[in-house]
């Protein structure tokens, strides 16, 4: 089975214990949080992925790191994963609980990666045009810094890509030019 599938099919089902227990905005800010936390931490992805580390440690791992900032549905949905050897799929899950999540409540995902860290004001002004963009009642925006890009930034919305980064430009004129 392909990550994919295995992704959209924990997503899905967290989606709709959310749903039933009526927790779909705690379920969502814990996936946020989830997340952000396996964003800004290779070494924990890298460890959630190690087979040789075993469920036990895995498990006491993201209680002592997660246990005391997600509700004890979200935790127990972890241990979850962990039990049935899924941990290593816990960001792709997360992103697409996420993604079903807003979806229900009309919220677009933009994947923002610029080469700086964005200023609120920054943000505001970036999810407003995207709104009007997209015509979404809302955009929720999923921050990432890359000093490679050099300097501007890159949009991703579902499948469309908007690239206003220097590298992006210096691609296109390499690719015009021939080299």
């Amino acid at each position: 089975m392909s990550v994919a599938k295995i992704a959209d099919a924990y997503a899905e089902a967290l989606l709709e214990l959310a749903n039933s227990n009526k927790s779909l905005k705690e379920t969502t800010n814990d996936m946020n949080i989830v997340s952000q936390f396996l964003a800004n931490s290779s070494d924990l992805k890298k460890f959630l992925g190690n087979p040789l580390i075993t469920r036990e440690r895995k498990k006491n791992v993201l209680k002592d790191v997660l246990g005391e900032q997600i509700s004890s549905v979200s935790l127990n949905f972890l241990m979850l994963l962990v039990n049935r050897g899924r941990v290593a799929f816990l960001d792709k899950i997360a992103q697409k609980f996420l993604e079903l999540s807003y979806k229900q409540d009309a919220i677009e995902i933009a994947k923002v990666t610029s080469s700086v860290a964005l200023s609120a004001q920054q943000q505001k002004e970036l999810a407003g045009k995207l709104k009007l963009i997209t015509g979404a009642k809302k955009i929720k925006l999923a921050l990432r810094v890359e000093p490679k890009l050099i300097g501007g930034f890159t949009v991703e919305i579902g499948s469309k890509l908007i690239d206003t980064s220097i590298r992006g430009q210096l691609k296109k004129i390499s690719n015009l030019l021939g080299a």
